[in-house]
C-alpha cells in the first residue's frame, strides 16, 4: 500500500490549485481550510473549482481530501449565540466539503469553560446532529473527523476518553470518526516517543477511539514538553518528540488505512516540501 503522506496547504487562486501543489512538492494527500478560518461567513465553493478539484485528484491520484474546520467553530460554547454561529458555521463546512469531494472534515470539539464537561459533551453532539441534518452525504465517503485536543482545561477532546465519548454519542447520526494529532497526544500527556510509551499509548487509543475509526493523523513535532498542554507545533525531527515516533507511526501496520499530513510551521519558502520529504524518509 502507497502511504498517504502530505501537508496543510493554501488555496490561492482557487482551493483545485492545491492539488498541483501537493503534487509539486512530492505529496499525494493534502489538508485546506475552505474559507478563511478566521471568519464566519464564507461564499459558496465555485462549481468549476470544485469540478476540477475532483478532475486533477482522480488524474493526480492525490487523496484523501482532508478540510479543517474554521478555528471560530465552539460547537460547545456556554454562549447560545455563539454555539448558534458555530452550528450555522459548521453546515457551511460540511456543505463545501461535500461540494469539493472532501473525504475528511477534521473538527476541533471546541471549550466548554463556564460548563460541566459532560455538559459540553451533550451539546457539542447536539450541536453536530443539527450540522448535518439533512444533508446528502450517505452516498459519498464523506467523515466528521473528532480531533483530540492539547488537553488546555475546559478544552474538549484533550484524552483519548473524550473523542471516544463524542464518537459514540453521534455515530448512529452522524458519519463520524477521528484524527489524532500527534503534538497534541504528547503535549496532554500520552508518552509516544520511548518504545514503550509508544506502544501503550497505542494501546490507550485501540481501547478507546479504536484504531480503525482513525483515518488521519496530523504529524506535527512540539515545541513544548510532554504533558505541557501547549499546543505549539514544530517541523518533523526538530522539536521535543524528535524523529523516532512518526518512524514508529508511518511503519506501524496498524494505521496503514491512514492519511499522515503534517501542519508544520511555514517559517521559509520550500518549508512544506522539506517536512513532506521528511516524513516520506522514515517510511521503510
Amino acid at each position: 500500500m502507497t502511504k498517504r503522506i502530505g501537508v496543510h496547504l493554501g488555496t490561492t487562486g482557487g482551493a483545485s490549485n492545491a492539488v498541483e501543489r501537493a503534487q509539486e512538492i512530492g505529496a499525494n494527500t493534502f489538508q485546506i481550510f475552505s474559507s478563511s478560518p478566521r471568519m464566519w461567513r464564507a461564499p459558496k465553493i465555485d462549481p468549476k473549482q470544485a469540478e476540477r478539484m475532483r478532475e486533477l485528484r482522480a488524474k493526480l491520484d492525490v487523496g484523501p481530501l482532508v478540510i479543517h474546520t474554521s478555528y471560530l467553530v465552539n460547537v460547545c460554547s456556554q454562549s447560545s449565540e455563539v454555539r448558534e454561529k458555530s452550528v450555522a458555521a459548521f453546515r457551511g463546512e460540511i456543505e463545501r466539503a461535500l461540494a469539493l469531494g472532501a473525504e475528511y472534515l477534521v473538527l476541533h470539539p471546541g471549550s466548554w469553560k463556564g460548563l460541566t464537561r459532560d455538559e459540553g459533551l451533550k451539546l457539542a453532539a447536539e450541536s453536530i446532529e443539527r450540522a448535518i441534518e439533512g444533508l446528502p452525504w450517505q452516498s459519498t465517503p464523506f467523515h466528521i473527523l473528532i480531533e483530540n485536543t492539547a488537553g488546555a482545561e475546559f478544552s474538549l477532546g484533550g484524552s483519548f476518553e473524550q473523542v471516544a465519548e463524542l464518537v459514540e454519542r453521534l455515530r448512529h447520526h452522524a458519519p463520524v470518526a477521528v484524527c489524532l494529532d500527534t503534538c497534541h497526544t504528547w503535549v496532554s500527556g500520552y508518552d509516544l516517543v520511548s518504545a514503550e510509551g509508544y506502544e501503550e499509548t497505542i494501546k490507550q487509543a485501540a481501547a478507546t477511539v479504536t484504531l480503525e475509526a482513525v483515518r488521519v493523523w496530523h504529524c506535527n513535532d512540539a515545541k513544548a514538553a510532554r504533558g505541557s498542554k501547549l499546543d505549539r507545533h514544530e517541523h518533523i525531527g526538530e522539536g521535543t518528540m524528535g524523529l523516532e515516533p512518526f518512524r514508529r507511526l508511518l511503519n506501524d501496520a496498524r494505521f496503514d488505512h491512514c492519511a499522515f499530513i503534517a501542519e508544520t510551521p511555514v517559517d521559509d519558502p520550500g518549508d512544506e516540501e522539506r517536512n513532506v520529504r521528511v516524513l516520506k524518509s522514515l517510511v521503510k
